[in-house]
């Protein structure tokens, strides 16, 4: 069912055509993928959506009641509030319902014929789970607890950074579970860990979503149907970005050979990540079956259970063995020696040792706050360590932050690669002029004369690499690259960098990005350790997934042993546990007996009318709590006696 529907709509910004009366529908449960390049109109597109523009032609259609909501690209909240009042003020609706609901359950008690508050109860029940809103304040503790936030649950909200304010209104948004949720890069500034949590939030959700995003895994992962906007018109793609891939390619193929080159790009990203995921499927499923049984025979086993560990340790430490050929051979740009760097009181780096190498492209990775970037910048030698010892080689270094120094707001792009004048530049050896070689970068001719203050965030990105690339250097460090990239931009870069011969460091949270790119994981554990591999890093990840569960599996293995032995030292029942194992099984057969006849009579109205919906329900949830305990207590006992037989 179409919760939104375009019909012929179209939208300018002066002579730039935005959307040409494009046609659209957004059906009910579809997660929609909208992609394009910087500049293509996608967020315009959504603040259509969501109403907060209108079109300048053609007709949108909300069918009625439909809630569409969007989340702020910079989001307010009252500054008197802590955190985690700021989330349940967001939720308010949900909380008031659920209030609302109790007492209408305490009327029915005193007056269950009541048909009026009958309907109240059924609507408000309706309303209830379609907010997904019975376990709210748990879900809030979620989203506190894996966007971070947790620390700063009774601070002012006024006093987060920017990019913690968006993780708030993020989680409070999808808490909220409009019909229709507008995300515009909700990935961006989120850590891999948050965005694991945000992907499996909104799959568990299943709302109706549209998204933009440059997170080519997420798109994957999440998308049912992608969508890209290009020179005013919509293409819908079935399913996630490889399908988009593939079938772009053919589009293009029937079109003219202008096309090649661009057509040659998609096909080795399509097979990259065909044969690329397809691969570590396949590994990984080998690895969890063997896992799979280890652990079933750990149950019988406990000490086997090391083996296991000891399978995805060799899998983490897999650069041992990892390493190229002839790396000796390969200059050395970088040497760290046992470096450690403290900020405070606490440790970022600690005794870390490692070597760059010219051809290695190395992933800087882990949670947000741990010290990737105070690395990038001891070796560019803005920061000093506290001890330990680094060399570096005779090398030219190129460098790229979020703060895009190396452009100026008051020149015109001409002016920036040209500052002599004329307008030929020198790119790796090869004299060009300027507009060819900036149309590698999707810059058309006109933004030439452009002053830079005028670009948006993406577009000065973009600038910011191109320059990057015109220089010679010897190792490149990139600090998040890829965010306000669209995908076209950020395979322009992939492009390069898999071309360029020096070293690549690179700090990011795009999976997708380091897995292409790199062939080096230093990976940031917490407390100072940083951990070298050669796996890609989803692969990493998935692995550190699986540990963290046989860490889970182990500490429950050790409780319930250690519970056995306690009791077991000096075994022998007393009375009440006597009692308890003869006569709790006739009890218990007779409790579960009376639960199904309350449960028979509370979707009965013959009955409940008769005897009373209140009596009824607080009776069950009372037999069912005794149960509960009873079951526990004899199972216990029983347990006791197996683990001592013999």
């Amino acid at each position: 069912m179409a919760l939104v529907d375009f019909i012929d709509v179209s939208k300018k910004f002066g002579a730039n055509v935005i959307l040409d009366t494009v046609n659209f529908s957004v059906n009910d449960k579809e997660r929609i993928a909208i992609i394009g390049k910087n500049g293509s109109g996608k967020s315009t597109l959504m603040k259509i959506l969501c109403g907060e523009m209108q079109a300048d032609s053609g007709r949108v259609i909300v069918q009625n009641g439909i809630n569409i909501q969007m989340l702020a690209q910079n989001p307010k909240f009252d500054e008197n509030l802590s955190v985690r009042d700021a989330l349940k003020k967001e939720l308010q609706e949900i909380f008031d319902k659920i209030n609302e609901y109790t007492e209408i359950l305490n009327e029915l008690s005193q007056n269950p014929d009541n048909k009026e508050l009958i309907q109240k109860q059924n609507d408000l029940i309706k309303f209830i789970d379609s907010k997904d809103g019975w376990q709210i304040d748990a879900k809030i503790e979620r989203v506190l607890e894996n966007f971070k936030l947790k620390e700063y649950e009774n601070r002012s909200v006024c006093t987060l950074s920017g990019g913690e304010i968006r993780r708030v209104a993020l989680g409070a948004l999808i808490l909220k579970k409009p019909d229709v949720l507008l995300l515009d890069e909700p990935t961006n500034h989120l850590d891999v860990y948050m965005v694991k949590f945000l992907e499996e939030m909104l799959l568990n959700s299943k709302q109706t979503i549209v998204f933009i995003s440059h997170d080519r895994y997420f798109i994957q992962r999440l998308a049912t149907r992608t969508v890209e906007l290009e020179d005013g018109a919509l293409r819908s793609f079935e399913g996630g970005y490889e399908n988009y891939l593939h079938k772009k390619q053919e589009i293009l193929a029937s079109l003219e050979k202008s096309h090649e080159t661009l057509i040659k790009q998609l096909r080795y990203e399509e097979e990259w990540l065909h044969r690329g995921v397809k691969a570590r499927l396949k590994r990984n499923e080998g690895r969890k079956e063997r896992i799979f049984a280890m652990r079933e025979e750990a149950k019988k086993n406990p000490g086997t259970i090391r083996r296991v560990k000891l399978e995805l340790e060799r899998a983490v430490k897999s650069f041992n063995k990892g390493g190229t050929g002839g790396e000796n051979r390969k200059k050395m740009l970088f040497e760290l020696k046992n470096i450690t760097k403290r900020i405070f009181s606490k440790t970022l780096i600690e005794n870390f040792s490692a070597r760059v190498l010219q051809g290695e492209r190395i992933g800087i990775v882990g949670a947000n706050g741990l010290g990737k970037s105070t690395l990038l910048k001891i070796l560019l030698g803005r920061n000093k360590i506290d001890s330990g010892e680094i060399k570096i080689g005779d090398l030219k270094i190129g460098y790229f932050d979020q703060q895009r120094t190396n452009i100026s707001d008051d020149k015109s792009l001409i002016e920036i690669f040209c500052p002599n004048g004329g307008d030929h530049i020198m790119v790796r050896g090869h004299y060009m002029h300027v507009y060819g070689y900036l149309k590698n970068f999707l810059f058309p001719k006109e933004f030439l004369d452009k002053p830079v203050a005028t670009l948006s965030g993406g577009e000065k990105n973009r600038l910011a690499l191109a320059k990057l690339f015109t220089e010679e250097h010897d190792c490149l460090i990139l600090d998040e690259p890829t965010n306000d990239l669209d995908i076209a931009t950020i395979n322009i870069l992939e492009d390069y960098l898999l071309s360029f011969s020096g070293a690549v460091l690179i700090v990011s949270h795009d999976r997708y990005f380091v897995d292409k790119i790199t062939n080096k994981l230093w990976i940031f554990a917490g407390n100072g350790k940083i951990e070298q591999s050669h796996l890609e890093y989803s692969e990493y990840l998935e692995i550190e997934d699986e540990m963290k569960e046989i860490d889970d599996f182990e500490k429950n293995v050790q409780d319930t042993e250690k519970q056995v032995k306690q009791k077991s030292s000096d075994f022998k029942l007393s009375y009440k546990q006597n009692k308890i194992l003869n006569e709790y099984p006739d009890k218990i057969e007779k409790l579960e007996t009376r639960i199904k006849e309350l449960n028979h009579a509370l979707s009965t109205p013959e009955i409940y009318q008769k005897l009373g919906l209140q009596p009824l329900f607080e009776e069950l949830e009372e037999k069912k709590g005794t149960l509960n305990q009873m079951e526990n207590e004899y199972f216990e006992i029983l347990s006791l006696v197996e683990a001592n037989k013999g």
